[in-house]
């Protein structure tokens, strides 16, 4: 079934899919129109789901922990400053191990304030312990919601999971997508079977302890190992997709063009689409140029960074969004990942598309023409600004 519908629509359609138990979600633009679409769902009794409006973003995510501790399948959706807001219950649904999944349309975060696209909003959450995935395109916008719902909900990881889709740029824009059948998707995802529900009086379990310091550290060890089930069952999750959908994922990155590559960008979300047509003019000159865009953000896959970047010989590292006073997220990320190789590629960060700032094909190429001048250094350089 190939159907034009927005990147909002998409996450919709793949939520009616899942039809969660609860649904507790405040509108933010560019946000808004998932919870409007699923909204429409409940009304027209599509969906069984108990939806919850709330009067802030914070209690979005508060009533999501709540219904999520009582055992029911629970997802949610945000943007920029409703996430600001919700980050605080975001630390605590983690470190309660609920598998709440959230849609993110990233957007700037104020000031000054700014309804248009960044990942500013992302880069605030990244260390909240849920596990990240970065969309290109409203086609993957569905698959990794239904996706993230499999590996959230799965026994060895159990935490909550964000999908990130470009406000505006995927949120509001109409694109071809290929959704599954309803009951291929029902069961791809499967039925919830919830760990220790608090309304299982079978079975009674302590929610929200009080942990000292005899205590608080190996939780939060608990909690990383985790984190760190997770890029297997990302593997295998997508195996699994592939089996019921007419495409598949391999791996937490694509890469385009990158095994004989000399120059390579590494970056996340939608204007990966932008750089492949950079990439194919480029290697119509003969210019042997690729592209690494990641999907697993976090945790972020080190050991198969390194090893897909171990032949370039320069690589531009493009952050969308100010890590102010220290270099760009993303960047330190592949810094890392490449800091033990022998032969690393010289790196170069670049700031861009802050605000919504429009990312044109010259801009992409501008960067790959730069790339083969610049030297490897601790300076930030910016793309398509005006200074």
């Amino acid at each position: 079934m190939r159907k034009v519908m927005t990147g909002h629509k998409a996450v919709a359609e793949a939520m009616r899919q899942i039809e969660p138990d609860v649904v507790a979600v405040y509108p933010i633009t560019p946000q808004s129109e998932i919870a409007e679409y699923y909204a429409e769902y409940v009304h027209d009794g599509i969906v069984h789901t108990e939806l919850v409006p709330v009067e802030s973003e914070h209690s979005a995510m508060s009533a999501c922990i709540g219904a999520a501790a009582a055992g029911g399948r629970v997802m949610t959706a945000t943007s920029s400053q409703g996430l600001a807001l919700m980050v605080e219950m975001v630390y605590i649904a983690a470190g309660l191990r609920l598998p709440i999944v959230m849609a993110l349309a990233n957007r700037a975060l104020s000031a000054p304030i700014n309804i248009h696209c960044d990942h500013s909003d992302a880069y605030l959450t990244r260390d909240a312990g849920a596990f990240m995935i970065f969309a290109e395109s409203a086609q993957e916008a569905y698959d990794y919601t239904l996706i993230a719902q499999k590996i959230a909900e799965h026994p060895k990881v159990r935490l909550p999971g964000i999908v990130n889709l470009d406000g505006f740029t995927l949120t509001h824009t109409a694109d071809v997508v290929e959704p599954l059948e309803d009951e291929a998707a029902k069961k791809f995802v499967g039925d919830y079977q919830p760990f220790s529900p608090m309304l299982d009086v079978d079975r009674p379990s302590t929610w929200g302890a009080f942990a000292m310091p005899d205590y608080y550290f190996e939780l939060k060890r608990a909690q990383q190992a985790g984190m760190e089930e997770v890029p297997a069952v990302f593997l295998h999750t997508q195996e699994a997709f592939a089996k019921v959908a007419a495409r598949g994922y391999r791996g937490f990155f694509e890469g385009y063009r990158l095994k004989d590559a000399e120059r390579a960008l590494v970056l996340m979300g939608s204007t990966a689409g932008t750089a492949k047509v950079a990439v194919d003019e480029l290697r119509a000159r003969g210019e042997k140029v690729g592209l690494l865009k990641i999907w697993l953000w976090r945790p972020f896959p080190y050991r198969e960074v390194a090893q897909a970047l171990a032949h370039v010989n320069k690589v531009a590292v493009m952050d969308r969004a100010l890590s102010f006073g220290a270099m760009g997220a993303l960047y330190n990320d592949v810094c890392a990942a490449l800091v033990h190789e022998k032969n690393k590629p010289a790196l170069v960060n670049y700031i861009y598309g802050l605000g919504g700032r429009d990312v044109s094909t010259d801009h992409i190429l501008h960067v790959f023409q730069d790339l083969k001048e610049a030297q490897p250094a601790h300076t930030l350089r910016f793309v398509g600004l005006r200074e």
